[in-house]
């Protein structure tokens, strides 16, 4: 097996991954000029996009980040048929200085109402100046005349000081343009991503001076929201379960009824105390987020999405096909292009990224879809080529990104493997009884050594229990009672009078999935049997209750991991084994072995005293069928679990 995962390596690294597509650089892609078409891997959504548009249907897009989600949203706005925009104005109610009136106009004719009244405005404010400056002067040369100057002074600046105070504010009965288009506009796209009430719903401003002839009038204190910036476009919301519940409610309302009007948002602030007429609010609404979006999400407005729109499911990856390889090549071209300050990529480079696009994917026969952490991969090597003066990005340029663009969580690992071997937490050499290195991910793109310890003590209590310490969540705890099924049946002995101890060493953020259930199983199985485990051997893998390793996610980052470690040889399930796709540098570094059973496992890890006698004992083991255990044992049944 460990043979055909390197042929497999080694075919993969040979392979001619632009083979029937002669380019010798990016520079020769054509982009497509709309967005839609710019959408790489994303058949399905791009389809309901296009349909959702010309019906003016709402969308809900639920997917890991940076699989496209707010380029479809904007590509919708691009798609949306032609109708007249609209601009939204706010007047003075004379009759209720509280509920201010709205008025919509063609799109463009917004700017010129406000421009009028505003010169209409200016032109009586300077007659009334005027009129005042003649009658002050009247009274002083009048006052000068008959001697009496002083009362005349006096007087003037009477009437003068009683005229400023009494006089209309002309700009108070200026209307004030909420929402601006231009006539010949597209569809706004408006991002509430993280919005608040007021960024969202509209608002009206607090009034500090209230009284006095100092106060801002009401419809000039009303600020628009997203939900009527959007009118006539589309409002794109991400992370819509962060909304407030009560945000939730009024943006379904505002769905429902196309208008929803706008009043301060705080309790506190005068303006709780303005509510304008209904303002124009009809979008189409694309919301996103990640799986755990709907739980946090209104139940009704999911249905009011799901009843009069579509629901799309973002994929993570695509086919690697040579067809969606060029849409790849396309992909690199288009953030070159949009970035606007990196080279272009040469053939080599190409190849590079479409290698780490199939290593990122996480499965055999794919390519990743999440390529907005593609595209930071692109335009670090980018930047890299016009640092060294290069005319062209190559290969080379792309190896030096991948080392120096590592994510956060590759450099806690790194920093974490070097650390653990300072303190010789890992031991990668020799055996040891009861110890086995196991490997977990850290994110989504870099692995960690996992040490695992069992010990098993005769029992305090009238029956044995398994006890697992080191954070463990759900379905850790959950594997752990799947490695207890199987203990009896491998090991040949009544463990009813046995307490099985188990421990994650260093898992201070702790410890989810089951992928570390071959390592636990075999750590106790050494412990109980008194058998040593190779040290330069790492392993991962889920196991069923019968000893079946099944497959398990972040094989290619755990190798790599392993190998940095100084692991020599790391276990696999079988399945995984076309799903390894480790760098260069490492494969002379680590010897894959892959496995479909425990007992395979058993014999590549542990180093008993005789190994036939013991192989012997492995295969009898294995024919036969797995036993009840005794529900009063604890074993398996109500495993016992402390933190």
């Amino acid at each position: 097996m460990a043979e055909t995962v390197s042929n497999i390596l080694e075919k993969k690294s040979e392979e001619d991954v632009l083979q029937g597509y002669e380019i010798s650089s990016s520079s020769e892609i054509t982009v497509p000029p709309k967005l839609i078409d710019q959408v790489i891997g994303q058949e399905n959504a791009v389809e309901v996009i296009r349909k959702a548009a010309t019906q003016r249907r709402h969308v809900m897009m639920i997917g890991n980040p940076g699989t496209g989600k707010s380029m479809l949203a904007k590509a919708m706005a691009e798609l949306l048929p032609k109708e007249e925009l609209k601009d939204i104005l706010v007047y003075p109610n004379l009759e209720d200085s509280n509920n201010p009136i709205i008025r919509t106009v063609a799109a463009g004719r917004g700017k010129q109402i406000v421009a009028a009244h505003k010169a209409e405005a200016a032109k009586r404010k300077q007659m009334r100046n005027t009129l005042m400056l003649l009658l002050v002067f009247g009274i002083i040369g009048y006052a000068l005349i008959t001697g009496q100057w002083l009362m005349g002074i006096i007087a003037a600046a009477f009437i003068f000081m009683a005229l400023q105070y009494a006089r209309p504010r002309e700009e108070a009965m200026i209307p004030k343009l909420l929402v601006s288009n231009e006539p010949d506009a597209v569809a706004p796209f408006i991002d509430g991503t993280g919005s608040h009430a007021g960024a969202l719903l509209g608002d009206v401003r607090h009034d500090p001076f209230q009284s006095g002839g100092l106060e801002t009038p009401a419809h000039d204190r009303v600020e628009a929201g997203a939900i009527h910036r959007s009118n006539g476009g589309v409002l794109f919301i991400d992370e819509i379960n962060t909304l407030t519940p009560h945000s939730q409610q009024n943006l379904l309302t505002a769905l429902q009824e196309g208008e929803f009007p706008i009043t301060g948002q705080s309790e506190r602030s005068s303006g709780a105390m303005v509510r304008t007429e209904d303002v124009p609010c009809r979008f189409i609404m694309v919301a996103a987020g990640n799986m755990d979006a709907m739980q946090g999400m209104h139940p009704a407005l999911r249905s009011r999405i799901r009843g009069y729109g579509y629901e799309v499911y973002m994929q993570d990856t695509m086919p690697d096909t040579p067809e969606n390889r060029k849409k790849f090549v396309r992909f690199i071209a288009q953030e070159i292009k949009n970035d606007g300050k990196i080279p272009h990529f040469d053939r080599t480079a190409i190849e590079e990224v479409i290698r780490e696009g199939q290593r990122r994917s996480n499965r055999k026969g794919h390519l990743t879809l999440k390529l907005r952490d593609m595209g930071g991969l692109i335009r670090v090597a980018g930047d890299i080529a016009r640092q060294e003066g290069a005319e062209m990005t190559t290969a080379e340029h792309v190896l030096k990104a991948k080392t120096s663009a590592r994510s956060i969580e590759q450099q806690i690992s790194d920093e974490y493997i070097g650390r653990i071997r300072d303190y010789d937490l890992s031991v990668v050499t020799g055996t040891q009884v009861g110890r086995v290195n196991g490997l977990a991910v850290m994110g989504s793109d870099s692995g960690s050594i996992l040490p695992i310890v069992a010990e098993v003590t005769p029992s305090q209590a009238a029956n044995g229990s398994v006890i697992a310490t080191g954070l463990l969540k759900e379905i850790a705890k959950e594997s752990i009672q799947n490695v207890s099924a199987i203990l009896k049946k491998f090991t040949g002995k009544d463990i009813r009078n046995m307490d099985v101890h188990v421990q994650f060493i260093g898992t201070y953020s702790g410890v989810e999935g089951d992928s570390a259930s071959i390592s636990v199983a075999t750590a106790v199985i050494s412990a109980i049997e008194g058998i040593p485990v190779k040290q330069d051997v790492a392993m991962t893998g889920s196991l069923s209750v019968r000893g079946d390793v099944l497959p398990i996610g972040g094989v290619t980052y755990k190798i790599e991991a392993a190998a940095k470690a100084g692991i020599k040889t790391v276990i696999i399930p079988k399945a995984n084994a076309g799903d390894v796709l480790i760098e260069d540098r490492y494969q002379s570094m680590v010897e894959i072995v892959p496995v479909g059973h425990i007992e395979e496992v058993l014999e590549v890890a542990l180093v008993p005293q005789n190994r036939e006698v013991f192989l012997d004992k492995l295969k009898k083991l294995a024919a036969e069928p797995v036993k009840a255990l005794d529900p009063s044992s604890g074993i398996g049944g109500g495993t016992h679990m402390a933190a």
